[in-house]
């Protein structure tokens, strides 16, 4: 039973729905040892494969990690430094905006 909130009345009840007879009509009308079936929209299995693609890109990365990990643990990480410059004029002047 649901309840509805007529403000400053207070409760009262809801009235049920009322049951169809096309679906009572349905069933009896379809197949004996008929099979259903479920069909999944485009959109998730896009996103499936998204999922897929992501975790098959999240092992690159890991791995990708370790390595810097181990190159700046052993002292060889030489990163470079225009890069890194850019990185930081392109941070400074997005702030200043």
């Amino acid at each position: 039973m649901s309840i509805k909130i007529n403000g400053n009345k207070g409760f009262a009840p809801v009235n049920e729905a009322k049951k169809s007879n096309k679906s009572q009509s349905a069933k009896g009308t379809g197949k004996a040892g008929s099979v259903d079936k479920v069909a999944f929209s485009s959109v998730l299995q896009e996103v499936s494969h998204a999922k897929q693609a992501n975790s098959a890109a999240g092992a690159e990365r890991t791995e990708k990690i370790q390595a810097l990990k181990e190159q700046i643990a052993e002292g060889s990480y030489q990163p470079d430094l225009q890069k890194v410059a850019a990185s930081l004029l392109r941070f400074l002047i997005e702030e200043k905006i």
